[in-house]
């Protein structure tokens, strides 16, 4: 009995093809210890998306309409975005700092 691939018709996208060659040319490659990687990216998430505290701040309309523009080339509410630029923004002060 034959079986047929059902993806040899399959078209790719530009952003698929792209990722599609980048497997080929091995630009991927898979990690060595893939349980303590996921535990490490489960305990970035977990202090990532920890209990929210929302807060108020004053932000010229010229910096929250460019922020709407960047939320939706990203896929991303604006405040998702905003909150995730505040993360990174303080992280690497933080690491700054300590180092």
């Amino acid at each position: 009995m034959t079986k047929t691939n059902p993806f040899h018709n399959l078209q790719l996208d530009p952003e698929e093809q792209a990722i599609e060659d980048s497997l080929e040319r091995g630009e991927y490659k898979s990690v060595e210890n893939l349980a303590a990687e996921k535990n490490k990216l489960a305990q970035i998430a977990k202090n990532t998306l920890g209990k929210a505290k929302n807060i108020n701040i004053r932000v010229s309309e010229k910096t929250v309409l460019k922020l709407k523009a960047l939320a939706v080339q990203e896929g991303l509410p604006y405040q998702t975005l905003a909150s995730s630029v505040l993360h990174k923004f303080v992280n690497q002060q933080q690491n700054r700092l300590n180092a």
